[in-house]
């Protein structure tokens, strides 16, 4: 096994779930995402993450979602995440708004890694 600390840096985990669309047709819905954030991209003195993923399939169709973070918001003991506020690219003639914020980098707070 290869420990090459430059290989894989900070990144954060993801869950969300995008808002209802097609609120009056039958075809109201919503669909979940979840995933593991692009490494840290220095920015303006913090640090931002890409967020590129497929929400789940519903019906017939699913959204990309491809968006950057803000930056970090500390949330205590040296720990931030990250949060967006965006919309999916559209797809069966419609969009999704969605909010979500990263999960904590790091949640074990094992000081040994990269």
């Amino acid at each position: 096994m290869n420990n090459n600390c430059d290989k894989q840096r900070h990144v954060h985990e993801f869950v969300g779930s995008v808002r209802l669309a097609e609120l009056n047709t039958d075809d109201v819905h919503n669909h979940r995402f979840a995933g593991v954030t692009g490494q840290a991209i220095p920015c303006k003195g913090s640090h931002i993450h890409r967020i590129s993923t497929r929400t789940d399939f519903f019906n017939d169709h699913f959204h990309i979602i491809d968006v950057f973070t803000g930056p970090a918001i500390q949330v205590g003991k040296g720990r931030h995440v990250h949060f967006v506020y965006a919309v999916t690219r559209e797809r069966d003639g419609h969009r999704h708004a969605f909010i979500v914020a990263t999960l904590i980098e790091n949640p074990i707070g094992d000081n040994n890694h990269c």
